[in-house]
């Protein structure tokens, strides 16, 4: 009878937004993880099963590294956010005030029909608040365009970071095997 090499495995099973799928694959298997299965869900995003040998040399190197490169791809996921963030913020706030100035005028010209400056008052109050909608696209994409171009050269950093830690987990994986 042949004997077979007996390996142990330990598994991890991990989250990510399907988007972020593919860089957590390459994440994982930097450290030593073996992609098993992938489970696909409309609520949670995209689960991972992974497994690796047990008895890894450098296992505490590769873990540290682990965290870190974790830590990183959240950084960037965090910078990706704040790309629009601000700009989303004051998009919904101007958008509300334009809309209660827009209902305010048509409240004042619909209330006050027999009182012509009332009437005057709440048209000019009313083409504002349209005016001040159209407006708030312009000004959403100007505040957008401006945090977009001080956040990539950060994510741009952040992201060969993140490459220079899986190259390093990556070299002790290859130690390991010579």
């Amino acid at each position: 009878m042949q004997e077979k090499d007996f390996v142990s495995y330990e598994y991890k099973t991990v989250t990510v937004k399907a988007k972020d799928q593919t860089r957590a694959m390459d994440m994982y298997e930097a450290f030593g993880w073996e992609v098993t299965g992938v489970n696909v869900s409309a609520v949670e995003g995209v689960t991972l099963s992974l497994k690796r040998d047990r008895k890894q040399r450098h296992k505490t190197e590769l873990n540290k590294l682990e965290r870190q490169a974790e830590e990183t791809s959240q950084e960037i996921n965090d910078l990706q956010k704040s790309k629009t963030m601000a700009a989303s913020i004051f998009a919904y706030t101007f958008g509300i005030v334009s809309a209660l100035l827009f209902g305010g005028g048509m409240s004042l010209v619909m209330l006050m029909q027999n009182n012509i400056p009332a009437l005057a008052g709440g048209i000019v109050l009313g083409v504002v608040g349209i005016v001040f909608c159209g407006l708030n696209y312009i000004f959403y994409k100007k505040i957008a365009a401006k945090k977009i171009s001080q956040v990539l050269p950060v994510i741009d950093q952040t992201e060969e970071k993140l490459a220079g830690i899986l190259e390093r987990g990556n070299d002790l994986l290859k130690a390991e095997t010579i």
